[in-house]
């Protein structure tokens, strides 16, 4: 086949171990042949250690470029599904060719060429698990993989890879969960490889509080009305976690974080129009959100949340989390250098006015200690803890008289300290 023909799918047509596989090649130039089958093999060998794949590593190779090539037609079908018209037609032909690729003999190659590692990579088994992709997103594009292979036609071929596209997605938001902004490219999104296996079911206590942030997020993923929250109250009682909590009990009904920093707060708008047509539900999540007296960053905050002639995004909310119930801080002095002001009045509430602007406000307090103790209680039962109730109650009492007082985190950190003691 030829890759130039490709029209629609842009990032097969241009990879460089498909434009080595598809020269023709001859016993003319065997030595410049090997050192490209060189090449192939160690970029697929790479590329299977790096995200864990097993089998044949070269489909699998074609499946990754297929699901994360953001094009006119899979952007399209993970919001729809099939679709019609001129740009289908595009995309069946450029699916057909594709398909070809699936059946291409690397042991074939790997004879004529006397590269022997390249066969190998056609029942490839991975040495440990990789670091890209969880084991569920890759066993679901392994599995995608052998579907494509045994497509009897283009047609077929295109309607799975479809199917594909409308159950889990395409390229980065389609494959992760949690992202962040580049530190040294302003407004690029990226994924976060690696998050906390956080579950709402982990954390014992604020059940009220727990209630109102899952309603809210419930609303939000079946597309009604919902609400920017703030998350607020004393450290360590679980705000944060909470949030990754709901991350991984919503991300199979399409819901996505993306974490921004104070510091970033100037390319809000940047990432808004990233998110704004892709087919999820956001949180834009800001952690330990909190302003200083004579830091304006949340100016840009209040106009993002406020919106200007653009309607607001339907599909982007915004959680945060704050020690600070009013998030800017105030001093005494604040009172004396209003006073000076003409209108001193109208400072104070600019500066008070962003927590107005989250529709829903919800307090974390610290927890009693009867509270205290049945969350030392509850986690000592989920983490194996064999020693009498009355006796892990007195020492986490002891423990969090040295360790920041009665929370959610001190009763976990008290858990952790049992368990490496247990370990050692």
């Amino acid at each position: 086949m030829n890759t130039w023909e490709l029209v629609v799918y842009e990032k097969v047509k241009n990879d460089e171990l498909v434009g080595i596989l598809m020269e023709p090649f001859n016993n003319e130039d065997l030595t410049e042949i090997r050192e490209e089958l060189h090449l192939v093999t160690r970029k697929l060998l790479e590329f299977a250690s790096c995200y864990g794949f097993s089998g044949n590593i070269w489909q699998d190779y074609l499946t990754f470029l297929l699901v994360t090539d953001e094009n006119g037609y899979s952007l399209s079908a993970e919001k729809v599904g099939e679709i019609h018209g001129s740009l289908n037609e595009y995309a069946l032909d450029d699916l057909c060719l594709i398909r070809e690729l699936y059946s291409l003999d690397l042991q074939g190659l790997a004879d004529v060429s006397q590269v022997s590692g390249l066969g190998n990579l056609m029942n490839y088994e991975a040495a440990k698990e990789g670091t890209v992709f969880n084991k569920r997103i890759r066993g679901h594009i392994e599995l995608l993989a052998r579907d494509l292979a045994f497509a009897e036609s283009g047609l077929e071929f295109k309607e799975v890879l479809t199917a594909f596209y409308k159950q889990f997605g395409v390229g980065k938001f389609g494959l992760h969960k949690a992202f962040r902004l580049s530190d040294t490219n302003p407004g690029e999104i990226l994924p976060i490889r690696k998050i906390a296996h956080v579950h709402l079911d982990d954390l014992v206590g604020y059940e009220l509080a727990k209630k109102k942030l899952i309603d809210n997020t419930e609303a939000f993923v079946a597309g009604r009305r919902a609400n920017n929250c703030l998350l607020f109250g004393d450290a360590g009682t679980g705000k944060s976690s909470s949030i990754k909590a709901i991350l991984n009990q919503y991300y199979d009904e399409g819901l996505r974080i993306v974490e921004v920093y104070k510091h970033q707060f100037k390319e809000l708008n940047t990432v808004i129009d990233q998110l704004k047509y892709r087919n999820y539900k956001f949180i834009i999540y800001m952690d330990d959100l909190s302003f200083e007296d004579f830091e304006i960053e949340y100016k840009y905050l209040k106009a993002v949340i406020e919106g200007g002639l653009a309607r607001k995004p339907e599909n982007i909310l915004i959680y945060a989390t704050s020690n600070r119930r009013h998030l800017i801080k105030e001093t005494f002095k604040d009172k004396e250098t209003y006073g000076d002001e003409l209108h001193g009045s109208d400072t104070v509430q600019e500066k008070l006015s962003l927590v107005d602007r989250f529709g829903i406000t919800i307090y974390f307090e610290k927890p009693e200690r009867r509270d205290y103790e049945q969350i030392v209680l509850s986690l000592g039962r989920k983490n194996g803890i064999d020693m009498p109730a009355e006796e892990l109650i007195a020492k986490a009492n002891q423990w969090e008289m040295y360790h920041g007082g009665r929370s959610g985190r001190t009763a976990q950190q008290f858990i952790d300290y049992l368990l490496g003691k247990e370990d050692a």
